[in-house]
This record gives C-alpha cells, sequence and structure tokens, in this order.
C-alpha cells in the first residue's frame, strides 16, 4: 500500500513527521510537502511560475509551493504510481468550521479527492508539540481502521475525511466521535492600528472566536476529549434552493425589461 503524506505547515514540521512515523507500519510512504510553511493558503495552485522540486531523502521530496501543488506534482510527475491514500498533516492547530475552506491542510486533501484519491487531514487543536509523538499509535489505529473498511464506504465521490484530534494528552482521550461542521464567530475579525509612521494597517484574523453549532458539530467533541471526524462533501451546490429557482429557466431574456 502505497501512502502519500503532505501539509500545509512545511516540510520539517514536526507533525509530518509523526504522521508519516504512524503510516510506516501499513506500508511505504512518500512525503512531499512544502518547503515552508503555507498555512491558510486554501486551494491555490501555482500557475504563473514555474515549481522547483527537491529530493532530501528516499521518499522525500519538497517543493516551493502550496500543498496543493505538493499533491498535484506527486500524482502527476514525481510518484512513479498513483498512491492509495493522501494523508495530510497533522496541522499545529485545529481545522474545523470555517476553517475546512481556509486550511491549506484540508485543501492537500480536498486535491487529492478532487483526483480520486482517498484522502485524509489530520490537525491537532492547539498543538502541543510534545504530545506529537504520542499520537502516532493514536494516529496508526486511525489509520489502520480507515484502510480496513472499504473505500466506497468511506469515500464515496467527492468525500475527504476531516480529522481533529483534541488538545489533551493522547492517553486520556475520551473516544471517538464522528461530527459535523461547526461554525466559528469572530466578534471583531480585522484589527486595525498605526505602524511607527502613523499609517494605518490592518491585520486579518484578530478578536477572540466563539463557536456554534449542534450537539454533534466538531468543536463540542474535540472540547469534550474526544476525537472528531467529519465526513466532508466538496459538493457546494444548495440542493434545496434549485426547486425554487425552476421557474427561472422559463424567463424569457429577449423583449421589454
Amino acid at each position: 500500500m502505497l501512502f502519500l503524506v503532505t501539509n500545509d505547515d512545511g516540510y520539517l514540521a514536526p507533525g509530518l513527521r509523526s504522521l508519516s512515523g504512524a503510516l510506516e507500519e501499513l506500508g511505504e510512504v512518500v512525503v512531499v510537502a512544502p518547503d515552508r510553511e503555507q498555512s491558510a493558503t486554501s486551494h491555490s495552485l501555482t500557475l504563473h511560475h514555474p515549481l522547483r522540486v527537491r529530493q532530501t531523502a528516499d521518499n522525500r521530496y519538497h517543493v516551493d509551493g502550496t500543498p496543493t501543488d505538493c499533491v498535484m506534482l506527486a500524482v502527476n510527475a514525481i510518484l512513479e504510481r498513483r498512491p492509495d491514500y493522501v494523508f495530510s498533516g497533522i496541522n499545529h492547530g485545529g481545522n474545523m468550521g470555517e476553517d475546512v475552506s481556509y486550511s491549506g491542510t484540508v485543501s492537500a486533501a480536498m486535491e487529492a479527492t478532487l483526483l480520486g484519491i482517498p484522502s485524509v487531514a489530520v490537525s491537532l487543536v492547539h498543538a502541543n508539540e510534545e504530545w506529537l509523538e504520542g499520537y502516532e499509535h493514536v494516529v496508526r489505529r486511525l489509520a489502520r481502521m480507515i484502510v480496513e473498511e472499504p473505500r466506497q464506504t468511506l469515500f464515496p465521490a467527492d468525500t475527504l475525511l476531516n480529522v481533529n484530534l483534541p488538545d489533551r494528552h493522547p492517553d486520556t482521550i475520551e473516544g471517538v466521535r464522528i461530527t459535523t461542521l461547526g461554525k466559528r464567530v469572530y466578534s471583531d475579525p480585522v484589527l486595525t492600528d498605526k505602524d511607527p509612521r502613523g499609517k494605518t494597517y490592518y491585520w486579518i484574523g484578530g478578536g477572540e472566536p466563539t463557536w456554534e453549532g449542534p450537539e454533534e458539530a466538531d468543536y463540542r467533541a474535540v472540547e469534550r476529549g474526544y476525537i472528531s471526524i467529519t465526513p466532508v462533501h466538496l459538493d457546494l451546490t444548495n440542493h434545496r434552493v434549485i426547486p425554487h429557482l425552476k421557474k427561472w429557466e422559463s424567463f424569457a431574456l429577449q423583449g421589454g425589461a
């Protein structure tokens, strides 16, 4: 079994080493990761300049591009065969709720999903690097459970798994919860201040967030000490609205205003 491993924290990140170590007992692992931190790059693809790939060891590569670039290059240029699974992470910080839209970690898994490869994004909420080594055996057990299931059951078309590990020592985890995406609300998402020259600048990402969501939301699970696993679907269509819009199909584009 061949695993492609990537991340958005860069090829030197401790979380990447922990994820690779967790998978090495299950099959061959090839790492193709960014050469620097690419957090919050979302699903961006580099189109306006060439990319460079450097091999640092056997089955270890880094790319001067985004996590999406890494998956694209790995599948179409670096690997001799398509991977059986793509694992992205372990991200240094959680990826819950709307984070999945901004996260480079999740977007790497999205790219693999678009390429038809089963993919999993793994994040550690409020990452404590001292715990990452201990999480290897937890992630290994999860990965073993994943690969033992029929792929079409866990990964129907356009579906990936988004895993968030709770902010606690791995020996104190309560268990696993299957969750939905929560919603994060910022009281003051943009900070405004003056630089030393008196010019105004803006810093996105300020303020304290609060969370909203149903009982089965991802953030509730990790707050209670559980591993959150959310199946994420890439179809953004709101199918409930389509019947209300169907009448527009008879709208006459020609004629009077």
